[in-house]
């Protein structure tokens, strides 16, 4: 059991430091100053004279640990019960807010089990049990994951087994839109001195990118993208319309040299009786729809992450040409960092090559 004693050590850490005093007891009967055992056994002089005293009053038992000074006040068997409760969130015990703090926990552990707790006793009990304070994922209250996975034993893998037989490419789809605003970013200040970026605060002028992922097991992985550039004419469209996810789509089929099937989400556009004509008439595409409200299975919004954490962020962009330039160099070092749309992938938890076949035994 891992439980800590007053200076929050753990089992583990006090059966090192007693090997630690025995060996020191073995060196004062050999003789050994106190100096020597200090500097061999990298302690400092004052444990180690502690120690001789300890060694002549009780012999190699005073040096023995005595086991820890105070047990925790939640067991295993109750901190399971408590993970339990944790794990309902906090709404499910009269919190408006999805947070987990170190107060909230203790006032549960006081609901739960009438124990009172200090807030540094449970920041130790929480971290002993392998918690730690985190930024959460976001997921739409809309959302259904008994769907989602659905759709990821029975689509992605039929997506993969068919990808697999016609030599196809798995492409996941996105678009998104930046401005000349940018998204802030942490960056180091004086203590006590909010540090001030300027950037550009109005600016009418937008950059649509939709961007493919493409995927083949054996095969580099690829990034194709395509920018539209909004107008400031009046009644002007500002988003792709389905000839331009169309025209993108062969332009990809061109590039791959092979049959694609691209995964999408749910957008009116994707699903446009002109678009699903042209992939029904052609049999080099193949589309399938990602579930409602689940953007965690794209790899490409890893992409626009990126992105907005590295290239775009705190950058005060001096014109739409500057804009655009910065995002062309994002998007160019990840197409030349293939590793990088593979660890897009590998963040959803989708894994597009199909299971080997079963062996199939004699007589069956």
């Amino acid at each position: 059991m891992r439980y800590a004693d007053g200076g929050g050590l753990t089992a583990e850490r006090r059966a090192a430091r007693e090997g630690i005093r025995l060996e020191a007891g073995r060196r004062f009967a050999r003789g050994d100053r106190n100096s020597v055992i200090a500097k061999d056994l990298r302690v400092s002089e004052r444990s180690v004279e502690q120690w001789r005293r300890n060694w002549r009053e009780g012999g190699m038992e005073g040096l023995k640990s005595k086991g820890p000074a105070k047990l925790p006040k939640l067991s295993d068997e109750r901190f399971a019960v408590l993970e339990m409760e944790l794990a309902k969130g906090p709404a499910a015990h009269g919190w408006e807010d999805q947070r987990w703090t170190l107060e909230r926990v203790r006032t549960l552990i006081g609901r739960q089990f009438e124990v009172s707790c200090s807030i540094a006793g449970v920041w130790r009990l929480l971290h002993r049990h392998g918690w730690s304070w985190q930024s959460p994922a976001r997921r739409a209250l809309e959302r259904d994951e008994h769907a989602v996975e659905l759709w990821k034993k029975g689509r992605v893998a039929a997506g993969g087994s068919t990808a697999a037989a016609l030599g196809a490419y798995i492409v996941f789809e996105d678009e998104a839109g930046f401005a000349m605003t940018p998204p802030h970013a942490r960056t180091w200040g004086r203590r006590g001195q909010t540090p001030v970026v300027r950037v550009r605060g109005r600016s009418r002028r937008r950059i649509s990118i939709a961007a493919l992922c493409c995927y083949r097991p054996g095969e580099r992985s690829r990034l194709i993208y395509r920018p539209r550039f909004h107008l400031l004419l009046k009644g002007a469209r500002k988003s792709f319309a389905w000839q331009d996810y169309r025209d993108l789509l062969v332009r990809a089929h061109l590039q791959l040299g092979a049959p694609i099937i691209v995964v999408w989400d749910n957008l009116n556009t994707h699903r446009a009786a002109g678009l699903r004509e042209y992939a029904g008439s052609h049999e080099w595409l193949t589309i399938i729809q990602l579930p409602s409200y689940s953007p965690d299975l794209n790899p490409v919004e890893g992409i626009w992450s990126w992105l907005r954490r590295g290239p775009m962020a705190n950058t005060a962009f001096t014109d739409p040409d500057h804009l655009t330039r910065t995002l062309r160099r994002g998007l160019a070092h990840i197409q030349r960092h293939p590793e990088l749309i593979d660890g897009y992938l590998t963040e959803t938890g989708l894994t597009l090559t199909p299971d080997p076949p079963k062996p199939i035994r004699k007589g069956q």
